[in-house]
């Protein structure tokens, strides 16, 4: 089966200053089995037909778990999950979505009765990725060698299987159920590859929270005021515990439930329920909560859950109204998908809330609430609404990270969960390493990296115990995950500044930053203070900025090209700030930079040399073409000099390079001479090159073969090494040019 696809013609995307990344991707594998057999017996029309269903079912599947497509290779399609933007669970999607392809095949009728099995390969890993072309249909968006994996793994699946690799299958585990199968032998590798089946999706299993809780004790006082002041007062209030990936949220939620269960000698009950990620039905939480008031069990039959719902309806409402609820909340709990049976369920469950509040305190606690779909937040709402006009004992407490927009209706707290301090991540990692049976010694070495997040803690800990070592730079899968989404809450300039934040190796700046990007003066500050108040980076007291988590420093660094990470470290490092002509001709002083007549040529040639220039000794700056440094093959950068004397400016133009216009923008440095005066040993303003007597017994014998000229601040240079012959002379100024949007094409 053929499949001609026209390759799509590259888009440039300027929001995007750095338009590639390394990024750690999941790449899903599907071709069908026995193709080439089935199109030797079939009719080109029919032969269309399926195509068309086949492309059809798997490209809407793929969308549907926000896949996208790379390329059609035959009647194989590839898709990559997390290319551009990750929530941390690209693998679990992936797998999915080809669970979802063998299934809706097999449901799909074809020509002729034909039933098309196909073969699956998922592989996760770290390619490249053209950020600008990380759309459906992008033909090479991305490289790598996982793609060859999944490739791999797809031929060794049996038809109508899903295969995984390790890394998948760890990425996975307690949300798919899997079932690992014999290593296979790939050719090209020493070592045959593991594979895993994966079987179908699970129930997330509850947490365990049994070690003792370190810190907090603030924020635990905090929200149970809150929530006893709602109980005590009748006052319905709404809490939201905010933190991100790792920082404890749904611990403190166990502890409230444990610390917070009388209040006034009356007891407080209370419903608990989690959202798992990408929930098959959208009332799935709601159907949870009724599973969770009745006690019944997934798995029970259709007896068991009739007389538990009769058992706790019994008490609240008329027979009559139970005789009609009952029916109702079963076809809740069998099909939670959000139609009109299912809301009618819901609205049942919602009653059945308010009436134990009427009777009692009740609090209505749900866990990743970000997760699940607007049909929760809308019950939610209402129950709060109703509770609130009743004036009944009800709290809802809510957990999520901090970007989900949520609308809290009423009196409302929310309450931030904050890195732990250095001395309570001590503790918690003593008491890891303790119960892991792991050297105490070790948190010397994990401290500086869990940034106090007790769940970066806890996976450093489980990776030394499978006996990696995440000090060596290595970051534990989930941390990095977790990291990887936070990063990717932002896109364009935002996600440029962290990247070039992460590549820097003392304190974040502002002026730092602009440098690294080659950006005019002050231009990162608003995404700074943007990256500030979503939790990314704290400001310091001594000035500039720190990452409020090492994981999210290191990967940041990690997604730059290596050739962009080695411009970016040159440029922030100290490199003489090249200004765009532009920005510098608006000076009032701004006068014509004296260049020599042949300048123009050695600078086409890589060849210009130091020497004085228009007042004032020249610097060397590198001059480094962005695309050429991000095609993987950047020279060694040329040493170009640049102006240090004056605020002036000139343009030189490579007319000759195949690649483009080069721009040379030059500014003054620090140790600058005053514009009104005319150095020893300069270019005067006649054009006459004077020279400064020099004591020769007083320079290093090195030094003596040439006569010395000053140098910037006071430094001596020598005269005639390189320098351009002859007297330099004045060219008129050049006409400003609007500066280049995003990264410059030099540095």
């Amino acid at each position: 089966m053929i499949t001609i696809v026209a390759d799509r013609p590259r888009t440039d995307y300027p929001h995007w200053p750095v338009p590639a990344e390394r990024r750690t991707v999941t790449v899903l594998f599907v071709d069908i089995v026995g193709s080439t057999a089935l199109v030797d017996r079939l009719d080109p029309e029919d032969v269309r037909a399926l195509q068309r269903a086949y492309f059809d079912t798997v490209a809407g599947v793929l969308h549907r778990w926000q896949g996208v497509v790379e390329k059609y290779v035959g009647d194989a399609v590839m898709a990559l999950f997390g290319a551009r933007h990750s929530d941390g669970f690209d693998a679990y999607r992936a797998v999915r979505a080809g669970l979802e392809i063998q299934a809706a095949l097999d449901r799909r009728s074809t020509v002729g009765d034909i039933r098309l099995r196909v073969r699956v390969g998922v592989a996760t890993g770290e390619v490249v990725v053209d950020l600008g072309d990380a759309v459906s249909g992008g033909h090479g968006v991305a490289s790598g060698a996982v793609i060859t994996t999944a490739a791999r793994l797809q031929e060794y699946a049996p038809p109508g299987a899903v295969a995984l690799c390790a890394t998948t299958a760890r990425a996975t585990a307690g949300l798919i159920a899997q079932r690992q199968l014999v290593s296979v032998p790939v050719s090209g590798r020493v070592s045959p590859m593991p594979v895993w089946h994966a079987v179908g999706p699970i129930r997330p299993s509850v947490a365990r929270h049994d070690g003792p809780l370190i810190g907090r004790r603030r924020e635990l006082a905090t929200i149970s005021e809150q929530l006893t002041r709602a109980l005590r007062e009748r006052s319905p209030r709404w809490v939201s515990v905010v933190g991100p990936t790792g920082s404890g949220r749904s611990r403190m939620l166990h502890e409230l439930t444990r610390t917070l269960s009388t209040m006034d000698d009356v007891s407080v009950r209370w419903c608990v329920v989690g959202c798992p990620p990408y929930p098959d039905q959208v009332l799935a939480p709601v159907a949870e909560l009724v599973r969770n008031l009745a006690g019944i069990r997934h798995g029970d039959g259709p007896a068991t859950v009739r007389k538990r719902l009769t058992d706790t309806l019994t008490p609240l409402f008329t027979p009559d109204r139970v005789a009609a609820a009952v029916p109702a909340l079963q076809q809740l709990l069998a099909v939670p998908d959000g139609g009109a049976d299912a809301l009618t369920g819901a609205a049942i469950c919602r009653d059945v809330l308010l009436r134990l509040a009427a009777d009692g305190p009740l609090v209505v606690a749900v866990d990743d609430v970000d997760r699940a779909a607007p049909a929760v937040s809308r019950f939610l709402h209402a129950l709060f609404s109703t509770a609130t006009a009743r004036e009944l004992p009800l709290a809802v407490l809510t957990v999520h990270q901090p970007q989900w927009a949520d609308t809290r209706p009423g009196p409302a707290r929310r309450v931030a969960i904050r890195p732990l301090a250095t001395v309570q991540s001590g503790r918690l990692l003593r008491h890891l390493l303790a119960r892991a049976g792991q050297p105490v010694a070790l948190v010397d070495r994990l401290l500086p990296l869990v940034g106090g997040r007790p769940g970066h803690a806890a996976a450093y800990v489980a990776a030394i115990t499978t006996c990696a070592d995440p000090t060596a730079g290595g970051l534990p899968d989930a941390v990095r995950r977790a990291a990887g989404a936070e990063l990717d809450r932002f896109g364009g300039e935002h996600r440029a500044v962290l990247m070039a934040a992460g590549t820097l190796d003392g304190g974040i700046s502002g002026a730092a930053i602009d440098r690294a990007l080659d950006w005019a003066p002050g231009r990162s500050a608003a995404a700074l203070r943007d990256l500030v108040a979503a939790g990314l980076l704290l400001p310091r007291r001594a000035g500039g900025y720190a990452f409020t988590a090492p994981a999210l420093r290191q990967v940041a660094a990690e997604r730059l090209p290596r050739a962009l990470r080695a411009v970016f470290a040159r440029r922030a490092a100290g490199t003489p700030r090249l200004h765009s002509v532009h920005s510098l001709a608006r000076q009032p002083d701004s006068r014509a930079a004296a260049v020599h007549p042949g300048a123009v040529s050695a600078v086409s040639a890589g060849t210009v040399s130091a020497g004085t220039v228009s007042g004032s000794p020249t610097r060397h700056a590198e001059v480094v073409r962005l695309d050429t440094a991000l095609a993987g093959s950047a020279p060694v950068p040329r040493r170009t000099p640049v102006s240090a004397g004056t605020p002036s400016a000139a343009a030189i133009h490579d007319i000759s390079s195949p690649l483009g216009v080069r721009r040379l923008r030059a500014v003054r440095s620090a140790g600058h001479a005053p514009p009104d005066r005319t150095l020893p040993g300069s270019v005067s303003h006649t054009g006459t090159l004077t020279q400064l007597p020099l004591r020769a017994d007083r320079l290093p014998a090195a030094n003596r073969a040439a006569p010395a000229v000053p140098g910037p601040a006071g430094r001596l240079t020598r005269a005639g090494v390189g320098a351009l012959p002859g007297a330099a002379h004045g060219v008129p100024a050049v006409v400003p040019v609007r500066p280049l949007e995003g990264l410059a094409a030099s540095a």
